[in-house]
């Protein structure tokens, strides 16, 4: 079986708040051949861990490599760890995810109006440009 994971499924397998579902969970993750783990759901996942549940930074980081390295887990790892890269460094996941993949697509330099965004991609030596606010 080949399967890929929602993020509620992620969700419940880590932070284990149902223990049933958690483990269904985990006998579907050892007995699959491959488990695909989306960049997206990542984003959404980092996000949920973050703002609904509190989880800090380095426990959510810890728990994305923990996954990584499980067997049978596949993803796009270069984009996971640009984010990571950014997560680790105190910004959003997902804003290093974005990066990432409009560089990847062609872009020269990231646009934001987020400070904070844009200081972490250039402390990386990325190019990137905060953008005037009104």
């Amino acid at each position: 079986m080949k399967v890929s994971l929602d993020t509620n499924v992620l969700l419940r397998l880590i932070v284990g708040d149902d223990e049933s579902q958690q483990q269904s969970v985990i006998e579907i993750l050892e007995k699959a051949e491959l488990v695909a783990i989306t960049v997206h759901a990542l984003c959404e996942f980092v996000r949920v861990l973050d703002r609904r549940y509190g989880v800090r930074r380095s426990d959510i980081s810890a728990a994305i490599r923990r996954l990584l390295g499980v067997r049978n887990i596949v993803a796009n790892r270069p984009t996971v760890e640009a984010g990571l890269n950014i997560l680790e460094a105190g910004g959003d996941f997902t804003d290093g995810v974005i990066a990432f993949e409009g560089q990847w697509l062609g872009a020269e330099t990231f646009l934001s109006f987020d400070k904070e965004a844009v200081k972490l991609l250039k402390d990386q030596g990325s190019s990137a440009k905060l953008l005037p606010s009104t």
